[in-house]
């Protein structure tokens, strides 16, 4: 739904009505709220107005998307994975005093990882599934990389779409997944 107001939507509504109406077509104010509704997406004017509602509260939270903490044993290891052959950038690393675990953020487009050396962050074998435009740039880019650790295939039939898993040196599974289009 695109997000809106109440407010907007009757604006929209009573746009539609005198728009119509010019057209030599009348129709009553709650046919053309359920037609603004169905134009922005939702099933009718309940549920058009529950979603602007909630959405408009000063209450509601802004829910981002998570960041996965995937455990690894040592980021100096972890790191060339992620850097050179992924293709991830550092953003940030911290340390809450020297000799202390490791923990780092990595990025590439919009997916934000965490690596952590904490104990109790994350575990080993873990599995993250990350959305991508194109699964097969993506395979020929990882394919070219000089030493690439790994040579993954693409599975056209997994859940989803079609996908390429790779393995980091700690277990962890990073399912790059091409989603299918809307049937």
């Amino acid at each position: 739904m695109t997000s809106t107001t109440t407010d907007h939507a009757k604006k929209l509504a009573r746009l539609l009505r005198e728009n119509l109406a010019t057209a030599g077509i009348e129709i009553p104010h709650s046919l053309a709220l359920e037609l603004i509704a169905h134009q922005l997406g939702t099933k009718d004017w309940n549920v058009l107005a529950a979603l602007a509602s909630r959405a408009g509260s000063p209450d509601a939270p802004d829910i981002s998307p998570g960041v996965p903490v995937l455990r690894v044993m040592s980021v100096a290891q972890a790191l060339p994975f992620y850097l050179d052959y992924l293709g991830f950038t550092l953003d940030w690393e911290h340390r809450f005093e020297p000799g202390l675990p490791l923990y780092v953020q990595v990025s590439r487009s919009s997916a934000v990882l965490h690596l952590s050396e904490h104990h109790g962050d994350g575990s080993p074998n873990s599995t993250v599934w990350i959305p991508v435009r194109d699964v097969a740039a993506l395979h020929k880019e990882l394919l070219a990389r000089p030493n690439a650790p790994l040579r993954p295939g693409i599975d056209p039939d997994a859940p989803g779409g079609p996908t390429l898993q790779v393995i980091d040196p700690y277990g962890n599974n990073l399912r790059f997944t091409q989603r299918r289009p809307a049937q």
